[in-house]
């Protein structure tokens, strides 16, 4: 998974997000059966014929003197799978439920026993077994903590966390940008931990304000690095079990200069693998370093003129994650995967100095990892030579010979995905469409045909499909840039008519909105149906966005978010100008985050084509915006300012000519409502009228508060109608 896919960019990801325990399968060892969480028991289901077993109930999660379970919202397993971690009584972080309570049960003795008792209530972070299953290691208020299992005796392995000192977890930006939340690792041989430390005391505080929650106004300070402004400086330690002491690794470069993104012990070595990104993030360096002595020894470098992307694998959401290696024992390498060929290719890295070895070749772009087989020889992954817009099963062999081979079935066009056994006989496929809804099988990995004829998707997917009412298609500009699209008609289309375009638009390299998957169409706020009102609904995806087009489509963005985005989405809607159906007095278009950024800038720049906008928690001004998304993206400021002025919307501000309605949370740590007064007081310079509403305390999402959705809901309908009306003439 590209590294932005983790954001959650689009607003209905925001709204409706959350982290479905009940879906969370953890093969077994063997990779012959899944533990899963049902009603609030665990359970294990065996392949090929899906027989169930409870292995903890309700009464097994109930502790001694409670009348009621723990209520699981996560689970995870001591490496022998003779043990597992129950993260129950959760609270957010920033973007998910990353502190909690932890309790483990013991299949051995049957017995359920909180840990980390004598620390605060739901402080709990990232907790997890010794390679050897007798000690588990933890986070609580920004220091790293060890417990015994046997004799419940808690070592703190750091005392001198806080706020702004933070051990084996990440601060703000690391969290968004890097999608890092757990900042420790054991070593194989269970008497040491690795973790981060950030030391976020010279980043300056952004203060919210919340004038809600009391009669006199409440300060709310945020550690945030504006780009332009210096990093955090991280360092990485090593404590032993034995006596708490840390080594730090001397690893070569400025501190605050650098970002150390990765992370892991090489397996059955006491030598780590960390990748180093610098400041601009256009250079790479991966290194081994000796824990023992710290000796650090560069294996591998990479650069790129724009940046080098971080390529993640894994779920993004999932409470637990950070940028982890994926070894290959047999050859003592990394798997790598690398744009510098102009296509996302996988590689074989050596950790021994050899060649690295080219496992994907041709025009095409590995969306994600699946499944290394090493026995097999073959490594399985996402992607999608001839439509962007979907995503299917391959496999390549691991030494690069021969050609890639499609799995997923040739009848099943669209969004596919895996999740393979441990052992790769078995996986759980889902599918979707436009037209489909998402839909799953288990199947057997060798011939790609389900375990059970009666859930098998080819055999059942006929009867789930509905009638397509969103149409894909790709649009050529008068730059000769083609564009896929997706477009939804009214419902009684008459092509003699002239109908109202919505367009919903993203534009930034951070996500896709083209996706050839069930929610394709769709619009959140829209209270009732915009198709039988009568709206044509439209998306487009530009450069720069990360679609699987290559490098060069990619990163074309690079210091011009504003200006080649806008451009593309422009010169698209006026060849949908030209289209007969199409009234060109109403046109409207609309977005969230950097999709609101995209709607100002087109309601500023070309607002002779965009008559109406909803914006919603825009950055106005890109130097308000976090250093390590701007900076990756744009560059630095004080190197070419000129760049982040031209791409903000805020410098065409006084150019309004149609309806703007512009939407912010007053509590979003994400982008800040500074953005917001910032445009307003530009907008009244110049007389613009135009309509505004803040949401008191809302965060990025636009979640918390009673009533928020329903009113946010109504306000984006009428405000539509009213100024876009619906329906043909």
């Amino acid at each position: 998974m590209n590294i932005n896919t983790f954001r959650i960019l689009l607003f209905f990801c925001f709204l409706f997000f959350n982290f479905n325990v009940e879906a969370q399968i953890n093969w077994t060892n063997d990779g012959d059966s899944y533990f899963k969480l049902e009603k609030n028991q665990l359970v294990t289901y065996t392949l090929p014929n899906h027989g169930v077993k409870t292995v903890i109930s309700k009464e097994q999660l109930t502790p001694v003197g409670k009348s009621e379970p723990i209520k699981i919202a996560h689970f995870s397993f001591s490496s022998d799978q003779q043990k597992v971690l129950l993260f129950t009584n959760t609270k957010k972080v920033w973007r998910l439920n990353t502190k909690g309570d932890y309790w483990v049960f013991d299949f051995k003795t049957n017995t359920l026993t909180q840990i980390g008792k004598t620390l605060p209530t739901s402080s709990l972070m990232f907790a997890k077994f010794s390679p050897d299953g007798k000690t588990i290691a933890y986070v609580s208020e920004n220091n790293l903590y060890s417990e015994d299992y046997a004799s419940g005796n808690i070592q703190p392995l750091t005392k001198d966390g806080t706020v702004t000192l933070i051990n084996g977890t990440f601060d703000w930006a690391y969290e968004e940008e890097f999608a890092c939340r757990d900042g420790f690792r054991w070593s194989p041989d269970s008497k040491s931990i690795a973790y981060w430390q950030i030391d976020a005391s010279a980043i300056k505080k952004f203060y919210m304000i919340n004038n809600t929650d009391a009669i006199y106004s409440q300060l709310v300070p945020l550690e945030y690095p504006k780009v332009g402004e210096s990093p955090s400086a991280c360092k990485v330690g090593v404590v032993k079990l034995s006596d708490s002491k840390t080594t730090w690794i001397n690893i070569p470069g400025d501190a605050s200069q650098n970002y150390l993104v990765r992370m892991e012990f090489i397996p059955s070595t006491n030598n780590l693998l960390i990748q180093q990104l610098n400041r601009k993030q256009n250079n790479s360096k991966l290194y081994i370093i000796d824990a023992l002595n710290g000796s650090t020894k560069v294996i591998q470098e990479e650069s790129d003129e724009a940046w080098v992307d971080l390529f993640q694998l894994g779920n993004p959401y999932q409470i637990d994650y950070t940028n982890n290696f994926s070894f290959l024992k047999d050859t003592n390498s990394i798997l790598w995967a690398s744009e510098k060929d102009g296509w996302r290719h996988l590689y074989q890295v050596s950790l021994e100095g050899k060649p690295e070895v080219l496992i994907t070749n041709g025009e095409y772009d590995v969306i994600d990892l699946k499944h290394v087989n090493v026995q097999e020889g073959y490594v399985y992954y996402l992607a999608s030579p001839d439509n962007a817009t979907q995503k299917y099963l391959y496999k390549s062999k691991l030494n690069g010979k021969g050609k890639s081979k499609l799995l997923s079935p040739e009848s099943l066009k669209g969004t596919h995905d895996y999740s393979f056994s441990t052992n790769g006989k078995y996986a759980e496929h889902s599918f979707s469409n436009h037209y489909t809804p998402s839909t799953k099988e288990f199947i057997t990995v060798a011939n790609q045909k389900a375990l059970s004829e009666e859930k098998s998707i080819i055999n059942n997917v006929k009867k789930i499909e509905e009638k397509a009412t969103t149409e894909f298609f790709t649009i050529t500009t008068a730059d000769n840039v083609e564009m896929d699209g997706w477009m939804v008609k009214p419902t009684n289309f008459d092509p003699s008519k002239k109908y109202p375009v919505v367009f919903y638009v993203y534009s930034e390299p951070a996500s896709t909105t083209v996706n050839d998957n069930y929610y394709a169409g769709r619009n959140w706020f829209y209270k009732g149906n915009m198709a039988d009102d009568g709206y044509i609904y439209i998306s487009l995806d530009n450069r720069g966005t990360p679609a699987p087009k290559g490098r060069e489509w990619r990163k074309s963005i690079y210091k011009k978010i504003g200006v080649i985005n806008i451009n593309d989405q422009a010169m698209a809607a006026k060849e949908i100008l030209k289209w007969d159906f199409v009234d060109a007095e109403r046109l409207a278009v609309w977005g969230h985050s950097g999709g609101g950024s995209a709607t100002l800038n087109l309601m500023f720049r070309y607002p002779e084509i965009y008559k109406t906008g909803i914006s919603l928690a825009a950055v106005a001004n890109q130097l308000t915006y976090d250093n390590i998304y701007q900076e990756r993206y744009m560059g630095l400021p004080q190197e070419n300012m000129d760049d982040f002025i031209e791409g903000s919307p805020i410098t065409y501000a006084k150019n309004l000519e149609g309806n703007l309605l512009y939407i912010h949370g007053t509590g979003d740590d994400n982008v800040h409502y500074q953005n917001a007064e910032l445009l307003l007081n530009e907008l009244i310079k110049y007389n613009k009228q135009f309509q505004f509403m803040p949401y008191p305390n809302r965060s990025h999402g636009f979640r918390e508060g009673e009533g928020t959705w329903e009113h946010l809901s109504t306000l984006y309908t009428n405000y539509l109608k009213l100024h876009c009306p619906p329906g043909g003439r």
